[in-house]
């Protein structure tokens, strides 16, 4: 009998690891913003949605992330974040201390999400997916940002996300030396 027990201890944590240390379910956003209408991306910067379960606690590792991207890296982007509502839990169900906590990243833009209708036009499964779009509406990353369910950290995601926005950046500003630069040129 605690032969069994311990294969049943045993085979429950396994799962369990598995569970932590695996991804949600993929993603399978638009290659470009969907026309969705009252929800428009910024047209001259990158759009990052973060899409999130108002009660998953493994989301509160990925605010956390989200809000460490934006503060250390003072990123040109519109940050909206995207909270599953249902009408059945109540009004304001979506209010948790989850979406309190991505309220307070400065410059946060935050939407309820009745029945999931948003995350289903861009294809999002899983709390704490981001997506970024370009100002011109082009899929640019899609993604988690932390390295394994629930923890915080370093990760591949957060990388490439920030990487990207940096290039953003990078461009946006030799565009405005350039155009400084030929105004300064002009004559009159």
């Amino acid at each position: 009998m605690l032969i069994v027990w311990f294969a049943g201890v045993l085979a429950g944590f396994t799962q369990l690891a598995a569970y932590e240390t695996g991804p949600g379910a993929a993603a399978t956003p638009p290659a470009y913003w969907p026309e969705i209408d009252g929800f428009e991306r910024d047209l001259c910067k990158p759009t990052v949605l973060f899409f999130a379960h108002p009660h998953c606690p493994c989301t509160r590792a990925s605010v956390r992330e989200l809000a460490r991207i934006a503060a250390k890296n003072r990123l040109e982007a519109q940050f909206v974040a995207v909270f599953f509502a249902s009408a059945a839990m109540g009004k304001d169900w979506e209010r948790s201390d989850i979406w309190r906590s991505a309220e307070a990243i400065p410059g946060m833009v935050l939407r309820a999400d009745p029945e999931g209708s948003l995350a289903r036009a861009f294809g999002v499964k899983t709390s704490g997916e981001v997506l970024a779009y370009s100002a011109d509406g082009q899929l640019r990353f899609h993604g988690g940002i932390t390295p394994s369910r629930g923890h915080e950290g370093d990760s591949h995601g957060q990388s490439a996300l920030v990487a990207m926005l940096l290039e953003f950046q990078a461009k946006s500003s030799r565009n405005s030396k350039l155009e400084t630069r030929n105004f300064l040129n002009f004559e009159f």
